[in-house]
Order: C-alpha cells, then sequence, then structure tokens
C-alpha cells in the first residue's frame, strides 16, 4: 500500500497525506486524524512514524484487534463494510483514550493459529479483541490457547467460560416484529441470510418469538434466503417474489444489507416501497439513511459494543483477572420511511 491509496481511501490528496505523516501544519487537526485513522484500518505505518518508534513498543501498550476472513460475511473488504468500518472507528478511538494502541490483523480463518502465534511473538500484546461474528468456537478456543486474555465481539456463546460482548440480537428481532404488528401488518414476510451465524439465528428467534407471541406465524411461500452482504438487486430473490400470488404487507430483513436488496428488487419489481410492502432492516449502517426511501431499522450501539469490549479487556489486563463474562448490549427501532402502518386499501 502507498501514499496515493491512502488519499483515495482518505478522500484527501496526496499532499495532505505527507503533511499528515510527517506532522507538518497546513491541515487541520481533524483531517490529520482522519487520515491517521484510515492508515491505522488498513494496517498502513508511514515510514516517519516507523521512526518514532524503533524500539518496540511494550507489551502493555498495544491491544490487537483480530478478524478472521472465512465466509461471505468477514471478507477480505470486511473493513469497508459499513458495520464494521463504523466499529473499527469507535474501537480505535477508545483503546487509544484508555492509553493503548490499536494493532489490527486479518488472518485466514485456517492459518489463525501460527499466524496469530507469529505476530504475538514478533510483538507481544496486552490483550486480543477478537471479531467472533462468523467464527466458530473451536477458532476462539485457538486464539484463547495463544493469549489468555482476549475479549470476543459481535457473538457469544452461552456454553463457554470466554469473554463476550454482543449484540441483544434477540431483542433486536422481537422488537422488529412487535413494531410491524403494531403498524397492523399481519401478513409478514421474512428475507433471511443464506449464510447461518449466531447473530441471524438470534434474530430470527426473537420474530418468530414475536410473531407467536401475538398469535401469527410466518408463511413458507413469504421466507427467502439471500446473499447477506449485497447491497444490489438478487435475481433469486426477484424471480421469488414476482411468482407470488399475494404479496406480504411487509418483510423483516436481518441486516440492512439485505434490506437495501430488497427494496431494490422491489423497486426492479415495481412494488413501491413502502405504499405497497413495508421493509424494515437490522444494524443502522450509513447507507439506511441515504436509500429511498430511508430504511426504518433496529439500531444497533456500535459506540456502546466497542466502549463495552474495550472497558472489559483494559479491566483485565489491570486486575490480571481473565475470568469469562457475557455481555449483551440492547436495541431499539430506528423509524424512517421504509415503513408506514398497514392499510386495508393496498
Amino acid at each position: 500500500m502507498k501514499i496515493d491509496d491512502i488519499a483515495k481511501l482518505a478522500g484527501v490528496s496526496k499532499s495532505a497525506v505527507s503533511l499528515a505523516f510527517n506532522n507538518k501544519p497546513g491541515i487541520s487537526e481533524q483531517t490529520k486524524e482522519h487520515i491517521l485513522k484510515t492508515a491505522a484500518i488498513h494496517g498502513y505505518t508511514p515510514r516517519t512514524v516507523k521512526k518514532r518508534y524503533d524500539s518496540p513498543l511494550k507489551k502493555n501498550h498495544i491491544i490487537r484487534f483480530v478478524a478472521c476472513k472465512n465466509t461471505d460475511v468477514i471478507t477480505d473488504q470486511y473493513d469497508s463494510q459499513p458495520f464494521f468500518r463504523e466499529l473499527l472507528n469507535y474501537l480505535t478511538d477508545i483503546v487509544r483514550e484508555n492509553g493503548y494502541t490499536l494493532a489490527i490483523s486479518s488472518i485466514n480463518i485456517h492459518e489463525l493459529e501460527s499466524n496469530l502465534s507469529q505476530l504475538e511473538a514478533d510483538q507481544e500484546s496486552a490483550g486480543i479483541l477478537l471479531l467472533g461474528t462468523d467464527l466458530p468456537l473451536e477458532k476462539m478456543e485457538e486464539v484463547e490457547s495463544i493469549h489468555p486474555n482476549i475479549v470476543v465481539l459481535d457473538t457469544l456463546f452461552e456454553a463457554s467460560n470466554m469473554s463476550f460482548v454482543s449484540i441483544n440480537n434477540f431483542l433486536g428481532g422481537f422488537q422488529a416484529g412487535e413494531f410491524l404488528y403494531k403498524l397492523g401488518h399481519r401478513k409478514i414476510g421474512f428475507i433471511k441470510s443464506n449464510e447461518r451465524i449466531y447473530n441471524f439465528s438470534k434474530r430470527e428467534a426473537g420474530f418468530l418469538h414475536s410473531l407467536d407471541k401475538n398469535g401469527l406465524s410466518l408463511n413458507g411461500s413469504y421466507v427467502f434466503e439471500v446473499a447477506p452482504m449485497q447491497v444490489l438487486s438478487q435475481e433469486s430473490l426477484k424471480k421469488s417474489i414476482a411468482s407470488l400470488k399475494s404479496l406480504p404487507s411487509a418483510f423483516f430483513c436481518e441486516n440492512d444489507y439485505m434490506a437495501i436488496s430488497t427494496i431494490k428488487t422491489l423497486h426492479e419489481l415495481g412494488i413501491k416501497v413502502p405504499e405497497q410492502v413495508s421493509v424494515l432492516g437490522f444494524d443502522n449502517i450509513y447507507e439506511a439513511n441515504i436509500i429511498s426511501p430511508e430504511l426504518t431499522t433496529v439500531q444497533v450501539r456500535k459506540d456502546v459494543l466497542a466502549k463495552t469490549a474495550v472497558e472489559k479487556l483494559v479491566q483485565s489486563i489491570s486486575s490480571n483477572n481473565f475470568g469469562g463474562t457475557q455481555t449483551l448490549v440492547n436495541t431499539e427501532i430506528i423509524q424512517r420511511n421504509s415503513c408506514i402502518a398497514f392499510s386495508s386499501s393496498k
């Protein structure tokens, strides 16, 4: 990666990147911080910065963030996806506020143990923040065998004694069902990921619990599986919806990517959102504000997720107490324009 690449990623000129890297006047402090953060997120350390740290950072100054490239959820470009990009930005800031430096490592899942062992041998960290979104428990345990001080982000295994900080996915799915029910929707469709991970399974369980509580059941002809991280119209979904004899009045989608993809698919079929079908997402990514209509979604407090995980890890580091705890961060509905009350005249 070169300065030109950082300039493109940060949306600034090459000269602005040079000024930031060399700590020279000519750009605002905010722009400088944005450039340095962009470089850090993409694993680029300027030579000028390297010179300031000719001697390795002490172990207790580094917290390592580890993401495992695995499925269609955590890809090579996971850090450019809105949810994870926002989460990394919060983590970088909160780690710095706590007096540490965040080292970001992306590792192929099949080389996790060997690569992480080598990274720790080269530069030992005080603790590890592991992105567990789509990781099986045995892979998490591999990381735990390398470093005892670990907090797993964005998933949870109830039968494990490791420390987890996760979204309250069940609550979010339940809130989605309750919200649509209170708007008068009774024929509710479900757009689910064809990649099943903990988060999606819990969202589905919470949603189904709400339907059951309100005396509803999910019509199998209104359930569709799609790729979870695409925002473009999906041909298989278009064909399935086009073949329906009647439409549901609303769709709950397991994340915002799927919701945006659904809106675009419906538009291509000439189906109006929300006039004919309401669409509800999950995650509240940036793009939820710029899609037309603006997306009603389940809010995930990524700032709280990051703050809770970092503080939990820092507390463990300072106390040398590696006992595991499990924390859920609650969700709420953000109401915008993609959902309206059901009208029998639809």
